[in-house]
C-alpha cells in the first residue's frame, strides 16, 4: 500500500443503529492506516455532542487585535485526529450540534456559532450547510491519501433522510462508497442489515460496499449461516467480524449515552462523586482521574442523593448552565453539597460547574434561554455573566503553585469576576505571560477553573491527588490513549483485510 499523491481516497462508515461503535472503529482505522505510511484524516459531516475539542483553525474572523478566532469540533473527531497524528481542524466536522435542551441545540459551522435552533427549525435550514460539508471533505482529500468519513446515528433512517447531510444525503451528493456497520454484542445485526437493506432506496443500496459486524463474541463459525443470509438477501458481502475490544472504554466517550453504562469506576480510595446533570458536557475531563487505582469516581444519576461518604463532589461542565443549576436544586443536590461543605468536605467546579459555585449566574441576553439570573450556591464570593462571545483556547502552561506542567483548554461562553478570584485556583505561566485562574476558597476546601483537561496532565493531576491524601500512582495518561489506540489498530489488521477497505475507497466526487 503506498501513498497515492492527489489522488486520495474516501470511505464512509455507517451505522444500523446508533451506538454500534463508528466512533471507535473509524478511530482504530485511522490509526491502523497512519501506521502504513499513508496520511490520513476522519471526517464527520454533523456531530450532536456536547463534547468538543478545540481546533487550531475556524471560518471566524481574526479579532480586531488581529488574533486568529479557534473553532471546535466533536471529541470523537478530536481522538480520531489524534489517532491520525494530525491537528484539530474544524474541517473534520464542520457541523457541530450542542445540545441545550430536548428541543434546540446550538449550530456551530466551521468554527463559527450561527445560533441556537429547534430541531424543526434546523431540519429547515440545514441543507444550507451541504455546499460548507462538501468543501470541507474535499479540503481534507486535497490533504490526504485516505478519508475515513463516520456517519451519524442510522444511517437508513428514513424521517431524516430527505435533508440529510451527513449519511446517505453526503454520499450521494459527494459519491462516496459506504460500508455498513452493525455491532453483535445485543442481537439484532441481521433484522438491522435486512432493515437497512428493504430502508435505502436502490442508488443507496448499490452505494454500500459491504457490512461489518462490531463488538463480535463466539466463534465465527456459529455466525457464518447469518452472514450467508445477510449476504444472500442483500448482495452485500461480509467484511469481517471486529472482535469485542476490552480498551474501549479507555478511550474519551463521544456523548453522555456512555454514562448509562459507566456510574462509577472501579478502584478504591478517594471518593469523587459527580451529579450526572442533563446537559453535562466535556465529561471526558474525569477519565484520568477514573483511570488512577486509587481513586473511586462515582457518577450520580438524577433520584438519588450525594453519598456521604464522599471526599470530593465535582461539578463538570454543562452546556446549559442555568438549566442544570435549577436541575441541582430540584433534585436537593445543593443541600447535599452544602452538607458536605460543613463537614470539611472538598468541591470542585470545572467551567460551568465553577461558575455554579458564585453567588450568581447572569443571562442577561438570553444566551442559553429566557433571560434572566440564577442563583448559585454560594460557596465562593463571584458572580458570573453569560456571553455571546465564546472564548476557544488551548492551553500549554505551567502551574506556578504546584509548579507543575499543565495542558488543557478552555471553552465557554461568560465571565465570572469577585473578591475570591483574588485567591486563584491556577496561576498559568506560559509564552504570553503570567496570568491568574479561576478561585479557591481560603480554606482550600472549594475551587474552580475554566480550564479543561488539566486532570490529563500527569505531574499536575498526581500534586493534586496528594493534597487530598491519594496515594500516588505511575500512570501515565497520555501514553496510556496511544497505547489503547495502537491496541485495537492492531486487532483490527488481525479481524479485517485493510488492503480490501483499501481498494473499496474512492476519490471523492465533484458534484
Amino acid at each position: 500500500m503506498t501513498s497515492k499523491l492527489n489522488m486520495a481516497r474516501v470511505l464512509m462508515i455507517q451505522g444500523t443503529n446508533a451506538d454500534v461503535g463508528k466512533s471507535l472503529v473509524v478511530a482504530g482505522l485511522c490509526r491502523a492506516f497512519t501506521r502504513r505510511g499513508l496520511t490520513v484524516r476522519p471526517f464527520k459531516a454533523q456531530n450532536m455532542s456536547n463534547n468538543a475539542a478545540v481546533t487550531v483553525d475556524s471560518d471566524a474572523p481574526p479579532r480586531a487585535d488581529g488574533t486568529p478566532v479557534r473553532g471546535e469540533i466533536g471529541r470523537a473527531q478530536a481522538l480520531q485526529a489524534l489517532a491520525c497524528g494530525a491537528p484539530n481542524s474544524v474541517h473534520m466536522n464542520p457541523v457541530l450540534l450542542k445540545p441545550q435542551s430536548d428541543m434546540d441545540s446550538q449550530v456551530v459551522l466551521r468554527g463559527r456559532v450561527l445560533g441556537t435552533w429547534s430541531a424543526a427549525g434546523y431540519q429547515t435550514m440545514k441543507t444550507d450547510l451541504l455546499p460548507a460539508v462538501v468543501d470541507s471533505l474535499h479540503r481534507l482529500a486535497a490533504e490526504s491519501d485516505l478519508v475515513l468519513i463516520e456517519g451519524a446515528g442510522c444511517g437508513s433512517e428514513r424521517y431524516l433522510r430527505a435533508r440529510d447531510i451527513t449519511n446517505m444525503g453526503l454520499a450521494e451528493a459527494a459519491d462516496i462508497p459506504v460500508i455498513l456497520l452493525g455491532e453483535d454484542a445485543r442481537g439484532g445485526i441481521t433484522a438491522s442489515v435486512l432493515g437497512s437493506h428493504q430502508l435505502w432506496t436502490a442508488s443507496e443500496r448499490a452505494r454500500v460496499q459491504g457490512y461489518l459486524v462490531n463488538r463480535f463474541r463466539g466463534d465465527p463459525a456459529v455466525f457464518a449461516p447469518a452472514a450467508e443470509d445477510m449476504t444472500r438477501a442483500t448482495g452485500w458481502p461480509n467484511l469481517g467480524l471486529i472482535r469485542w475490544f476490552d480498551g474501549a472504554a479507555r478511550l474519551a466517550q463521544e456523548d453522555s449515552l456512555a454514562l448509562d453504562q459507566q456510574h462509577s469506576s472501579s478502584g478504591p480510595g478517594l471518593r469523587i462523586v459527580v451529579p450526572r446533570l442533563p446537559r453535562v458536557a466535556n465529561f471526558d475531563d474525569l477519565d484520568p482521574l477514573a483511570a488512577e487505582p486509587g481513586v473511586d469516581v462515582r457518577w450520580i444519576p438524577p433520584g438519588q442523593p450525594l453519598p456521604r461518604d464522599a471526599d470530593v463532589v465535582l461539578l463538570p461542565g454543562s452546556k446549559a448552565t442555568r438549566s442544570d443549576l435549577e436541575c441541582l436544586y430540584r433534585e436537593g443536590w445543593h443541600h447535599d453539597i452544602h452538607t458536605h461543605v460543613r463537614h470539611g468536605g472538598h468541591v470542585v467546579g470545572l467551567c460551568a460547574g465553577y461558575q455554579m459555585l458564585g453567588r450568581v449566574i447572569r443571562d442577561p441576553e438570553g444566551i442559553e434561554g429566557p433571560a434572566g439570573d440564577t442563583p448559585g450556591l454560594g460557596l465562593l464570593d463571584m458572580e458570573t455573566t453569560l456571553t455571546g462571545d465564546k472564548r476557544l483556547l488551548d492551553l500549554d502552561a505551567r502551574d506556578r503553585l504546584s509548579g507543575e506542567a499543565l495542558t488543557g483548554y478552555e471553552m465557554h461562553m461568560g465571565r465570572t469576576a469577585g473578591p475570591a478570584l483574588e485567591t486563584p485556583w491556577l496561576i498559568l505561566e506560559d509564552t504570553e505571560g503570567t496570568r491568574p485562574e479561576g478561585a479557591r476558597s481560603a480554606n482550600g476546601r472549594i475551587m474552580g477553573g475554566y480550564v479543561h483537561g488539566l486532570f490529563a496532565a500527569d505531574g499536575f493531576r498526581r500534586h493534586w491527588l496528594q493534597g487530598l491524601g491519594a496515594r500516588s500512582s505511575s500512570l501515565h495518561y497520555a501514553q496510556r490513549v496511544e497505547a489503547t489506540l495502537d491496541a485495537f489498530a492492531d486487532q483490527l489488521e488481525e479481524d479485517l483485510d485493510l488492503d480490501r477497505l483499501w481498494e473499496l475507497a474512492q476519490p471523492p466526487g465533484l458534484k
